[in-house]
């Protein structure tokens, strides 16, 4: 598979003690940049955050953003202090016997003593186990998100790739005669300038020149670099950089197909190919 660079992905999770939430943006980058936001209770879980999502990307702009919303007061389970509350029992009796008229503390005032009475709140232990959790979906959706965008650049390029071997199909062929043409009209030049058509070093001139501009070779070798093309993009993965190589070998040969052009036609299969490449070479910097 072709994955972008590009992609989105936001999940988030009910808790007893609150929501738990994750979003994951990604923008295209040369290499790995991850920047991982977090609360404060799940700031210690940051670098197994981070492990678990360079494992899944090699290269992007990456940022994490972790939130938790813990639940209004009133809404999360209260928490009996068994020890607290027996100790102010004992105590209770204790004062009470030392001032009988006093009377022991009822219930309702023991409950509402400092510490008898506690709201849940999630272990440090339950809440990374559930953001391992959560974030294991986000990069599940990620990647979803990143493999569909890959594909549509895929299409893009195979597209790119299907015009210019149509171009180089279609003046390959012409080549040939396109150089006896114009060592026609060199020859001609020289029998009108020299006056004579027997001399060996024009005919040697006229070989060499024309050996010059014979863009056989380099015809050759785009139709060597599509194939190379369309063999790492059916073949997937991490395929980004070696595109981006291949892109600097197609514009080389495109550009020594323009210098060496005697005709128009060359000239623009030359500026056509350069225009392709450009437009691959773009879609390209989103590919991972």
């Amino acid at each position: 598979m072709i994955f972008s660079m590009t992609g989105f992905a936001a999940v988030q999770r009910e808790l007893a003690e609150g929501t738990l939430s994750l979003e994951l943006r990604a923008v295209n980058h040369r290499y790995l940049d991850l920047t991982v936001r977090a609360p404060e209770e799940l700031r210690s879980f940051e670098g197994v955050v981070r492990e678990r999502i360079a494992a899944k990307m090699a290269r992007g702009k990456i940022e994490c953003r972790i939130g938790f919303n813990a639940q209004a007061a009133g809404a999360a389970a209260l928490v009996l202090n068994r020890a607290l509350l027996q100790q102010l029992v004992e105590v209770s009796r204790e004062a009470s016997a030392l001032v009988p008229a006093g009377g022991e503390l009822r219930l309702g005032e023991l409950l509402r003593w400092p510490g008898v009475l506690t709201q849940a709140t999630a272990s440090s232990e339950a809440l990374g186990e559930a953001l391992q959790a959560l974030l294991d979906e986000a990069l599940a959706e990620l990647a979803a998100s990143r493999n569909r965008e890959g594909e549509k650049l895929k299409a893009h390029l195979l597209e790119r790739i299907a015009g210019m071997e149509a171009i180089v199909a279609d003046v390959k062929p012409r080549v040939p005669q396109l150089v006896i043409e114009y060592e026609a009209k060199l020859k001609a030049r020289f029998l009108e300038a020299l006056g004579s058509g027997d001399d060996d070093r024009v005919r040697q001139e006229i070989v060499v020149f024309a050996q010059k501009i014979d863009v056989d070779e380099e015809l050759s070798r785009l139709g060597a670099h599509f194939s190379e093309i369309r063999r790492i993009l059916e073949k997937g993965g991490n395929v980004g950089k070696k595109l981006d190589f291949l892109m600097q070998e197609l514009n080389r040969e495109a550009n020594t197909l323009g210098s060496k052009s005697v005709s128009v036609e060359t000239s623009r299969a030359s500026i056509e190919l350069k225009v392709l490449i450009e437009q691959m070479r773009e879609q390209i910097q989103n590919i991972e």
